[in-house]
């Protein structure tokens, strides 16, 4: 039971759209697998004096079709039609698509419409509006049971730890890098004014042996899975640029480094996921071998090589498709079949660093990865030796239904990604912080929840920070004309103490929202006590293990490590159902929930309000071990997540 400021309020009755599938309500799913029958019922007042009810469907791209619902009953001065869907029959024989509906209440000639603003809740208009989704996937979809538990934490290993070892203080520096060894203040480079030259080859040390030597710190937030930013030999600190996808960077510890992480990870219960850069590679790499490091042979020096056919060249040598157009970054041909196999092939790189022992890959840029190439990529994954493997796009947008480059995508129709880095909720989840816009943050959590797969929603990577945004704490605690600093005063910008102070109390409430909806909770290192930084590469700068014991460092940190143990502890959040209870006001409330299990978790950006509790029930707010009886007061700027517990 609730307590009573949860109660909802009772529907005004004047349209409702429900779905079932074996009489179960499923209202807020808006993805099946291919086979299901989904029974759909719509109730619509007497005073809207509706003669009928037409469902209006299309495939994605084709023409409408019109369906009339059967009138059922009449009941309480409403009266209630049906019809029934057959996925496999709107598929025509595919065993996916991507459809969009909307329901037309017939009254003469003012026909009304549904206008649906987050693929779930509605209004009616005399004109059409926008559409409900509906996406269904091959029936045998299905993503990693094993992931989604826990915490995932995020690490640009040049910045993390430079490690104790002396394997780890052996490492040589290259002979065109320069070692900053001012770990504690130093500046990576960056460019004072847009389109300056960045050589990109400061190195600060961090090395794969200091992540393994850091290990029992991530275990004390509840890390089940370490994402490594790219780790492969590559010219630059950030390793985008990708000059051999065979040999782990000899600066970060080389294969020998990286196998002891996988080992000692393992240990912990820890799995490593990759960065997968298969859009492009360096051109300072074995395969493009634009300066001749690796012999006379590559697609840039070679015109007979075997791998020239891998990179589009418009003008041998000199003009070639590029990533964004940044000559550095070659954009690898995954039209040629030899390029794609090298990666998805048996025994290929997909399968070897598999084999080798990690959890799964999280792919760069993914909307500029064919579909060819994603097809091939999932099943040499899947049928490697670990079939637990889990998938990860780099996605900013929603997946159900994303074009890119001109083309829908089909990332969750079943033979592509488990998972997408969950950008729509990280943007909601920030305007939430910064101005209490809880409307945004009900409807993106509402349209993501009702457009993917379930099994997709709670695999979902959900960051509030990563490499390639500016510091979370920095967001939520700057002026607005700060983010509009040039680079040089961002480079040693921090908050004031006010400042200071509002971004750790918004920090937490965010941090709150990412542990607990659907999905699992990805940290960016360092977020969990407080980096600050602007932009890349501010937002990368080394981990300051030497502050650890400053008050809002502590502070944070104890927080993270309490949500890291919720997550470890509830069950209703690995899996458990979804929904919204209450959203007004600057406040939001939802509930997780799985057979015993529920967890409501409440996020106050208004004033402070007061609700009373059910008779004879108690809630603990697990973040502050607080009980409440008879009522208690959600203070404004503040999140809690409740549990109940015997009185």
């Amino acid at each position: 039971m609730l307590p009573k400021f949860y109660q909802e309020t009772e529907s005004t009755g004047t349209v409702q759209i429900r779905k079932f599938i074996n009489a179960e309500d499923v209202s807020y799913l808006g993805a099946f697998p291919c086979g299901d029958i989904i029974d759909i019922e719509v109730t619509v007042s007497h005073r809207f004096g509706a003669s009928g009810v037409v469902l209006r469907i299309c495939k994605d791209g084709e023409c409408d079709v019109d369906i009339p619902l059967n009138f059922c009953r009449s009941d309480n001065r409403e009266d209630v039609y049906c019809c029934t869907l057959d996925t496999a029959e709107l598929c025509c024989g595919e065993d996916q698509g991507l459809f969009y509906y909307e329901f037309l209440l017939l009254r003469g000639l003012n026909t009304l419409f549904t206008d649906t603003y987050n693929n779930l809740d509605f209004e009616l208009d005399e004109k059409a509006g926008s559409r409900f989704r509906m996406l269904v996937y091959q029936k045998d979809f299905k993503t990693p049971d094993s992931f989604g538990k826990g915490v995932m934490y995020q690490i640009f290993t040049d910045r993390f730890f430079r490690g104790d070892g002396e394997k780890a203080k052996n490492i040589a520096v290259r002979e065109y890098a320069v070692l900053n060894e001012d770990w504690e203040k130093g500046i990576p480079q960056y460019q004072e004014y847009s389109g300056q030259p960045l050589k990109n080859n400061m190195f600060f040390g961090g090395n794969l042996w200091g992540v393994a030597e850091k290990l029992d710190y991530l275990c004390s937030l509840g890390v089940t899975y370490i994402y490594l930013c790219p780790i492969f030999e590559a010219y630059s600190n950030h390793k985008y640029d990708t000059a051999n996808y065979e040999r782990v960077d000899e600066m970060f510890g080389g294969d020998e480094a990286f196998d002891n992480l996988i080992a000692k990870a393992k240990e912990k219960g820890i799995g490593i996921i990759l960065d997968g850069v298969f859009n492009h590679t360096g051109d300072d790499s074995v395969y493009f071998n634009r300066y001749k490091k690796y012999g006379d042979g590559g697609a840039y020096n070679d015109p007979n090589s075997p791998k020239r056919n891998w990179y589009n060249f418009r003008n041998y040598p000199n003009e070639y498709e590029s990533w964004w157009g940044i000559e550095i970054l070659p954009k690898l041909n995954h039209e040629n079949e030899d390029c794609r196999r090298y990666f998805t092939g048996e025994g290929g790189i997909i399968q070897k660093y598999i084999d080798r022992g990690i959890a799964g890959w999280r792919l760069d840029v993914a909307d500029e990865l064919s579909d060819k190439f994603l097809d091939e990529l999932r099943v040499s994954a899947k049928s490697a030796s670990n079939s637990e493997t889990v998938i990860i796009g780099e996605v900013w947008e929603n997946a159900a239904d994303k074009v890119a480059y001109g083309k829908r995508r089909r990332y969750f129709r079943g033979s592509q990604l488990d998972s997408v880095m969950n950008y729509p909720v990280k943007n909601a989840i920030i305007c939430f912080c910064q101005w209490g816009d809880e409307e945004t943050l009900y409807n993106t959590l509402t349209e993501i929840y009702s457009s993917y797969p379930t099994c997709v929603s709670h695999k979902l990577m959900n960051i509030i920070g990563t490499h390639d945004t500016d510091r979370i704490l920095t967001v939520l605690g700057r002026d607005e004309e700060d983010e509009f600093l040039d680079n040089k005063a961002k480079s040693v910008k921090k908050l004031s103490r006010d400042q200071l102070r509002h971004g750790v109390d918004m920090l937490k409430i965010a941090a709150a929202l990412q542990f607990t909806v659907y999905g699992i909770p990805s940290v960016y290192y360092g977020d969990e006590i407080g980096m600050e930084g602007y932009g890349d590469p501010f937002c990368r700068m080394p981990f300051p293990w030497h502050k650890m014991n400053e008050s809002h460092r502590a502070e944070l940190l104890e927080y993270y490590r309490i949500l890291g143990k919720i997550r470890t502890n509830e069950k209703a959040l690995d899996g458990g159902r979804f929904y919204v209870v209450s959203h007004e006001k600057g406040a939001i409330v939802y509930v997780r929930e799985k057979e015993d299990s529920r967890v409501i978790t409440v996020a106050n950006r208004g004033a402070d309000f007061r609700f009373e509790i059910p008779e004879s029930s108690t809630y603990i707010d697990l973040i502050s071990g607080e009980r409440y009886n008879d009522e208690m007061t959600v203070k404004a700027d503040t999140a809690m997540i409740l549990k109940e517990v015997p009185r």
